[in-house]
């Protein structure tokens, strides 16, 4: 088949790149499959008419303004590979015309999970400052190095957000015999209990929980909703592992909550990325920080593409896409989490 009748696929992934989501022989596929035009996310809109009119699928969330929009005839579905939504597309037109906006952001929920459990771990058995203190000659033998560690297993866990990050978490947690209750206002209780744990209000997870995970999206209803008053229900000495977005939370007073040893904490998100050289986070005792590294393995970004290619097969026989997550109408409109620009 000749470049000419191939369909095509307008290419803006960043901060990806096709070599990051694609294993080469996937990579290979999708060229000998797809007239491929490549293009900055800013780009797109200055494309040629003839592009924007042929384009079947876009990689990538570039802004398309409805003039844009109206050029796209034949577009069928929006690959979002940087997998937050954001507010740069009509949504509802496309939405209205059939056009599929889809996310891949499922690829990291496994590797974000494991990450939150290791976080778990550590602050329950303080795994990180004792190696520390043994580095400095200072460490603290058998039970003397015990006095503040507990179990995992079989304790009360509260989990902030039940999607494809808080399942994952989960399936995870089975073999820790926990405890769990989950809030999240956007699921019905029986979705919750077919998962194996207990639907319960914000005040029950924070009030009767050792270990409080957070994996809720950033949305229009819930940014900063977990500040002093939150953390001041908590269980004195509670680990709070925050492992979405810092715009969920009131970030000085988790800080200052941590400060006051009510409660331990971990988190590999931050209020601004990179955090600066001064940020007192850095050095704040009982706070387990990471660079927002969880989800970013190479396993996780190659599953990207086998989605992508899997979905637009779909998608070429007339089925729809299956493998990526579907952008909803109800809620696409509510999300507020920040993309990120770095891998």
């Amino acid at each position: 088949m000749s470049d000419s009748v191939l369909p095509l696929v307008i290419s803006a992934p960043e901060p990806r790149t096709l070599d990051l989501i694609f294993t080469s022989e996937a990579l290979a596929r999708f060229r000998a499959k797809y007239r491929i035009v490549e293009s900055s996310p800013e780009g797109v809109a200055a494309l040629p008419a003839d592009v924007l009119a042929e384009a079947r699928y876009i990689v990538g969330q570039p802004p398309i303004a409805p003039e844009t929009l109206d050029k796209m005839r034949t577009l069928c579905c929006v690959f979002n590979v940087e997998s937050n939504l954001i507010n740069n597309m009509p949504y509802e037109t496309l939405f209205s015309r059939g056009i599929h906006v889809v996310t891949t952001g499922l690829v990291f929920a496994e590797p974000v999970a494991e990450l939150g459990l290791a976080m778990a771990l550590n602050l329950a058995r303080d795994i990180v400052d004792a190696d520390l203190a043994f580095r400095e000659g200072k460490e603290l033998w058998g039970g003397d190095g015990n006095r503040k560690a507990r179990l995992l297993s079989g304790a009360d866990v509260g989990i902030i957000g039940f999607g494809d990050l808080g399942r994952a978490l989960n399936r995870l947690l089975l073999g820790f015999r926990t405890r769990t209750r989950v809030f999240d206002p956007w699921l019905p209780p029986s979705i919750l209990i077919e998962n194996g744990v207990e639907p319960a209000t914000l005040d029950r997870v924070l009030s009767t929980s050792d270990f409080v995970f957070v994996v809720a999206s950033v949305t229009s209803e819930n940014q900063g909703f977990l500040g002093a008053d939150a953390f001041a229900r908590m269980r004195t000495g509670a680990a709070f592992i925050l492992l979405s977005r810092a715009g969920v939370v009131d970030f000085p007073a988790l800080m200052e909550a941590v400060r006051s040893g009510h409660i331990v904490a971990a988190s590999d998100v931050f209020p601004e990325e990179p955090l600066a050289q001064d940020h007192p986070v850095r050095t704040l005792p009982g706070f387990l920080r990471s660079a927002h590294r969880a989800g970013a393995l190479d396993i996780a970004f190659k599953r990207m593409g086998d989605m992508v290619l899997e979905d637009m097969d779909l998608i070429d026989r007339g089925l729809p896409p299956m493998r990526s997550k579907r952008a909803e109408r109800e809620t696409v409109s509510r999300m507020r989490s920040k993309p990120v620009d770095k891998n």
